[in-house]
């Protein structure tokens, strides 16, 4: 499937392992090339729009000169919503611990966009996806914070891991969108390239 994309150089620009992993899983040949971005946001953006920002910023990070006439760049970013706020990567144990606190027995959305961009055309999408936490006892949360150490992930947690086979009662969307990358969607964009 996805011939349509052997014309191209296709190259991801995410340090995420998750979204590598996924993107694998399609079949598709890709490199991992990385610009730095400067994360940064309007207060009070919503999350839908936060999520599909950062994965433009990521795109724009490459200047123009990298687009060569084959070349497909795809970026993304997941953001984790709480109500309004949004809840970012912890820095250290004590914020993981904060953070898994505030999700325990309520929903949450976790917002990813991805940006698809050749030199002479763009596409951003984004998928939402509900996760519904139970009662988080604290042994849970400091368990899983010391032995999965998410500090690469926002929200705190990863549904993959332990916490999402103890933790999660449900989730209404995308499973895969909720591991980094939308995977469905993402398909389906890549088939009209």
């Amino acid at each position: 499937m996805l011939e349509n994309l052997n014309k191209y150089h296709i190259v991801l620009a995410s340090a995420s392992p998750r979204r590598r992993e996924l993107l694998a899983r399609l079949g598709i040949n890709f490199e991992v090339e990385l610009r730095p971005v400067v994360e940064d946001f309007p207060p009070g953006l919503p999350g839908k729009n936060v999520a599909v920002l950062l994965s433009r910023m990521k795109a724009d990070a490459f200047e123009k000169d990298f687009f060569t006439n084959n070349t497909l760049l795809i970026t993304a970013d997941t953001v984790v919503c709480l109500e309004d706020e949004i809840l970012g990567k912890p820095a250290e144990r004590e914020e993981g611990i904060h953070i898994l606190q505030k999700l325990s027995a309520k929903k949450h959305s976790v917002i990813s966009a991805v940006n698809i961009r050749t030199r002479n055309k763009e596409t951003n999408f984004s998928v939402c996806t509900d996760v519904y936490f139970k009662k988080l006892r604290m042994e849970e949360i400091i368990y899983y914070i010391d032995h999965f150490k998410p500090y690469d992930k926002a929200g705190a947690y990863g549904i993959q891991e332990w916490i999402g086979y103890v933790g999660i009662e449900r989730i209404e969307g995308s499973f895969y969108n909720v591991m980094g990358l939308p995977v469905l969607k993402l398909y389906e964009e890549l088939l009209k390239f």
